[in-house]
């Protein structure tokens, strides 16, 4: 599968913006079928970096949502500068 079909969009949201700086962590809607290992590998293939874990939430709206935290060599500020999220 392509990266690009796994990883929809950012999810940006208060406690999102927060998880960035506190947690090295990056919230992206992905597709609803992935798997955690299929995000990771697509997130590093995009990006560039190393994926230390992923968590997935299916939200009230029935997207499904993935908490990506970033090894500590990598920061998740300079991706979110790169994507305009700042």
């Amino acid at each position: 599968m392509d990266s690009y079909s796994i990883i929809m969009k950012p999810h940006l949201t208060e406690k999102s913006m927060n998880a960035i700086d506190k947690n090295n962590e990056l919230t992206f809607v992905v597709r609803r079928n992935s798997r955690k290992p299929q995000i990771k590998s697509a997130f590093e293939d995009l990006y560039a970096v190393k994926v230390e874990s992923v968590n997935t939430q299916i939200n009230t709206r029935g997207e499904k949502l993935a908490y990506i935290k970033l090894e500590a060599e990598h920061s998740a500020e300079d991706i979110a500068v790169k994507m305009g999220i700042f």
